[in-house]
């Protein structure tokens, strides 16, 4: 009988041993494991990450749990920084769990290379329509006497002439020599004040006047873009190919990371 009773009293120390353990890494499980999983996994809201420095950018999605994939082709904007974030995917706002790869397109560091189309002849609003649609900038433009009216007369690169098919980074600047139609004629300023800043150019450039400053001004009262002044005031004497400056509205608008 007294071997019966040490044989059970071994089992059942042995039964509270294994019950004790199982309790144990039930403890780890559910308090420690579970809860560090869950976390884990847990929704992250994506940053919007256009206009920052990749390093930034790096840094920022390092920190929240999100992985940074670069896209292979990278674009140009001229007004971008080198490596400044163009675009993403997901979307600013979009839901992703943690560990997410977080696609974006970097600015390059060097404007690629296009070939100077041909502008001599064309109305000058076609004109600026080809530049855009060749990564090129309209830059000054000269008004000259001449029977057409708002014909591109030459073009120009950082002073000099350039020929069709010359080779010059994207987003390079562009000046053109334009006909003004009327020879050296005077005529009236007209109100440009209250139009849009787009409509306000182009009537300034119809008239045969040319472009000059373009201040942008912040300010709530009215739309993004509209033409709040001008100098010279309207209904004054102008000369053709005299430059007119205008004061734009410009409303403010900040970049921000949560």
């Amino acid at each position: 009988m007294s071997e019966l009773k040490t044989g059970l009293k071994k089992i059942g120390m042995h039964l509270l041993i294994i019950m004790g353990i199982a309790f144990a890494l039930l403890l780890v499980f559910f308090k420690i494991y579970l809860p560090g999983y869950t976390h884990h996994g847990e929704s992250v809201t994506v940053p919007d990450l256009e206009g920052f420095d990749y390093e930034e950018v790096r840094s920022y999605l390092e920190g929240r749990g999100l992985l940074l994939e670069i896209e292979p082709d990278s674009g140009f904007v001229a007004e971008a920084e080198p490596l400044e974030v163009l675009k993403q995917n997901p979307k600013p706002g979009s839901k992703v769990k943690q560990d997410r790869k977080i696609y974006v397109t970097l600015n390059a560091r060097n404007a690629p290379m296009v070939r100077m189309p041909n502008l001599v002849n064309t109305p000058l609003k076609n004109a600026q329509e080809i530049l855009a649609n060749f990564g090129l900038v309209r830059g000054d433009i000269v008004y000259v006497p001449d029977i057409g009216l708002n014909a591109v007369l030459e073009q120009k690169y950082r002073g000099r002439e350039i020929k069709e098919g010359f080779e010059i980074p994207k987003g390079s600047q562009i000046d053109l020599v334009v006909g003004d139609g009327l020879g050296n004629q005077i005529l009236e300023m007209p109100n440009i004040i209250g139009m849009d800043d787009v409509e306000a150019e182009f009537l300034i450039l119809g008239s045969g006047l040319s472009m000059g400053t373009i201040n942008y001004v912040e300010i709530d009262t009215v739309p993004k873009g509209t033409v709040i002044k001008q100098l010279p005031p309207p209904g004054l004497d102008m000369k053709t190919g005299e430059r007119v400056d205008v004061w734009v509205s410009k409303l403010t608008d900040e970049l921000t990371i949560e």
